[in-house]
C-alpha cells in the first residue's frame, strides 16, 4: 500500500515539473530597438494623419488623411435612409426618390472611390432568424436599385442587422416603422 502510494505521488510530481511552463525572460536592453521601430514625424509630414508599421515588417502604412474621414462622414450623413412597409423588402413608391438621390450622391465624384456598405434592419416582430433574412433581402433590394442607376455591383457590400440595431425602441407603430429601413455606411 505504501509503495504504490509513493509511486503515485512521484508520477503526479513528475507530471507536474513535466507541465510547467518556463517563465520567458525580459531583456530590458530594448530601449535602443524601440526608438528604431517608431518612426520620426516632422512637420514635412503634417499631411499625414499616422504612420502604422514596424522596423521587422520593413514596410509603413499611412492611412487617409482626417479630413479625408470627415469627408466620406459627411457623404455618408447625405445618404438617404430607404424605409419599408411592415414585413416586405420591396421598395415602396414614395421612397423611389430616396433611391435616385442616394444613387447620384454615390456616383459623384466624391464618392466613386468609396465602398458602399447597404445595412438592412427589420422592427421587433418575427423571429430574429426571419428578420436576419429580411435585412438581407431589403439591403438587396436597394442594391438592385441601385445597380439599375449606374452603381457598379462590386461597389456595394451588403448586411442585415435584422432587429438588433432600432433607432427607435418605443412599442408604438411609428416607432417600428422607423426600424423597417435601409442604411448606407461609405467606407474608403
Amino acid at each position: 500500500m505504501k509503495k504504490s502510494l509513493i509511486f503515485a505521488l512521484a508520477a503526479a510530481a513528475l507530471l507536474m515539473s513535466g507541465c510547467a511552463q518556463k517563465k520567458p525572460e525580459v531583456d530590458m536592453t530594448t530601449q535602443e530597438t524601440s526608438e528604431k521601430a517608431a518612426p520620426e514625424v516632422t512637420e514635412a509630414d503634417s499631411g499625414v494623419s499616422s504612420v502604422v508599421g514596424t522596423e521587422e515588417a520593413g514596410e509603413l502604412t499611412t492611412l487617409p488623411e482626417r479630413s479625408g474621414m470627415e469627408k466620406i462622414k459627411e457623404l455618408e450623413a447625405s445618404a438617404k435612409k430607404i424605409y419599408f412597409d411592415f414585413d416586405k423588402y420591396n421598395i415602396r413608391p414614395d421612397q423611389e426618390p430616396r433611391v435616385d438621390e442616394d444613387a447620384k450622391l454615390f456616383s459623384s465624384d466624391a464618392a466613386k472611390d468609396l465602398t458602399i456598405k447597404i445595412e438592412g434592419n427589420c422592427d421587433e416582430w418575427g423571429t430574429d432568424e426571419y428578420n436576419y433574412a429580411l435585412g438581407l433581402r431589403r439591403a438587396k433590394s436597394v442594391r438592385d436599385a441601385l445597380a439599375i442607376k449606374g452603381i457598379d455591383e462590386s461597389r456595394m457590400i451588403m448586411v442585415s442587422y435584422g432587429e438588433s440595431n432600432p433607432v427607435c425602441t418605443e412599442h408604438t407603430k411609428e416607432c417600428w416603422a422607423k426600424n423597417r429601413r435601409v442604411e448606407f455606411e461609405l467606407l474608403p
